[in-house]
């Protein structure tokens, strides 16, 4: 990954955190070139980065986003719901 995607995967965590609640997918809307598997795992780096810097809520807002993009892409299997 180059370095210029990983500042423009930053940069839109960024404005993701600063963005108000419920506007989250317009923000992705506008950025949708850059919704990949390698922002996904930005995502986790980030939030992992913040739950180690004590912000937990940032951490966990993170890490439902990353969850949630990674079960549109395909990349989260579901749980079966056979046991």
């Amino acid at each position: 990954m180059s370095e210029e995607r990983q500042n423009q995967y930053l940069n839109l965590i960024d404005r993701l955190i600063k963005c108000p609640n419920g506007e989250e997918p317009d923000v992705l809307n506008s950025e949708l070139e850059l919704v990949d598997e390698g922002f996904v795992k930005t995502l986790m780096q980030v939030a992992t980065m913040m739950a180690h810097q004590d912000n937990h809520d940032g951490a966990k807002f993170l890490i439902f986003l990353a969850r949630q993009l990674s079960k549109e892409m395909g990349l989260y299997p579901e749980a079966s719901a056979e046991q």
